[in-house]
């Protein structure tokens, strides 16, 4: 009798909304504890079931770390690609990227944060050879929207572009270690506050009018227009 209720309570929560919980589950165990330190059983007992139930949804806790990576990436390629294929500007795509990826955080922080921790170790196992892939795609698409905004003079001539590239993507993805779904503020909100302190460092500014003689540039009656504004 034991065995059969067990049978007919995990028929019943098997479908797809039953999984993505169960996935969302480890995926905070994983962020948490390492994927190395985490067992089955550890992420059953954070789901409030028998590790033997978990079996039935998944064949080992590297198919759900597995899916929660490649359903993160995959979401998250989407967003890239319809930035990318959108015809923007330099600057205009970086914004674009920026804001997408503080969007994934919002919805995937724990993958983010476990992509961030494990991936140097997962490249070696051949089920993760996507990380890689992924990682060139990355690279090749932020260093050539910087190239390109050089090239355009949108962005300063003397930019180390590799540089800026790490910054930024570390930067960036770093928020995972700190960012919780609806707090104070939105993805696009700290993106933009994000935006606006490296793309002053980056972008190229216009020369200042000259005043005259004892006047601030732009005139008195501009500066004062601008007094008190946020």
């Amino acid at each position: 009798m034991p065995n059969t209720a067990s049978k007919k309570k995990t028929q019943v929560n098997g479908g797809p909304e039953r999984r993505r919980e169960l996935l969302d589950t480890a995926a905070e165990v994983f962020a948490a504890q390492g994927y190395n330190a985490t067992t089955v059983r550890k992420i059953a007992d954070a789901a409030g079931m028998l590790a033997g139930s978990l079996y039935y949804h998944f064949d080992s806790k590297e198919s759900m770390l597995d899916e929660i990576l490649s359903t993160f990436l995959n979401e998250l390629w989407e967003g890239y690609d319809a930035v990318l294929d959108a015809d923007l500007g330099p600057r205009e795509t970086i914004e674009a990227l920026v804001t997408e990826s503080f969007r994934e955080i919002d919805r995937h922080r724990a993958a983010v944060a476990i992509y961030q921790k494990e991936s140097l170790h997962l490249v070696d196992l051949p089920r993760f050879g996507y990380l890689t892939d992924s990682q060139r795609r990355f690279e090749k698409a932020w260093l050539g929207t910087l190239e390109r905004g050089v090239a355009a003079g949108v962005f300063r001539a003397d930019l180390d572009v590799r540089l800026t590239y790490r910054f930024v993507r570390d930067t960036v993805w770093v928020a995972a270690s700190w960012y919780r779904p609806g707090g104070q503020h939105s993805p696009e909100e700290i993106a933009r506050q994000y935006l606006s302190m490296v793309l002053d460092g980056i972008a190229v500014r216009a020369p200042e009018p000259s005043g005259g003689p004892g006047e601030p540039s732009g005139g008195p009656g501009e500066r004062g227009a601008g007094a008190g504004r946020s």
